[in-house]
């Protein structure tokens, strides 16, 4: 007899429920590419896997497109934090600030068009008053994820509760650390 409690072992793995991620996902990412007549490079950062849309966004020549729509409409589609990444002039996080309501957190890229990362990172610090950008360090889309769901927690218990467990591992890590030092 198949009951609601063995009706997985009849029925197998739970098939996926299109919007899902939609529902769930409270964190756009977006970054961008650097290019000049001669090439370009894709603007990779370091990161940690995290819930999504799936969505993907170009820059370029379709970056007007991008940078209006998802800055303007970010907060329409259930997204409370946007975390941009950027290399060379390091304008996208701005951009995005300028138009979006919501937090956007910086994260400056060391492209092979930067002055060894140093443009991005103060094209991302320097905001003109009223267009805050909370900048992390360069190539640091860990911590630009870690402060994105922090700023979530403030409003969601669970999940400060993984951030404060999250914290607790740091700690013991370190103390861990310090034990081996004294050896």
């Amino acid at each position: 007899t198949i009951t609601p409690e063995n009706l997985a072992d009849f029925a197998g793995v739970r098939r996926h429920k299109h919007g899902m991620g939609e529902e769930e996902a409270h964190i756009g990412a977006v970054t961008g590419l650097a290019w000049t007549e001669v090439g370009g490079e894709l603007l990779s950062i370091e990161s940690v896997t995290t819930p999504g849309k799936g969505e993907i966004k170009t820059t370029g020549k379709l970056g007007e497109v991008m940078i209006f729509d998802y800055g303007k409409n970010a907060h329409h589609r259930d997204i409370k934090v946007i975390i941009a990444g950027a290399g060379g002039a390091a304008h996208l996080p701005g951009m995005i600030a300028s138009l979006s309501p919501l937090p956007v957190i910086g994260v400056p890229v060391k492209s092979s068009n930067s002055i060894d990362g140093w443009d991005s990172v103060l094209s991302i610090l320097q905001m003109p008053g009223g267009v805050p950008v909370a900048t992390v360090a360069l190539n640091g889309a860990k911590n630009a994820g870690i402060l994105a769901a922090q700023i979530l927690g403030s409003a969601n218990s669970e999940m400060l509760e993984k951030i404060v467990a999250y914290k607790e591992s740091l700690k013991q890590k370190v103390l861990e650390g310090a034990k081996e030092i004294k050896k």
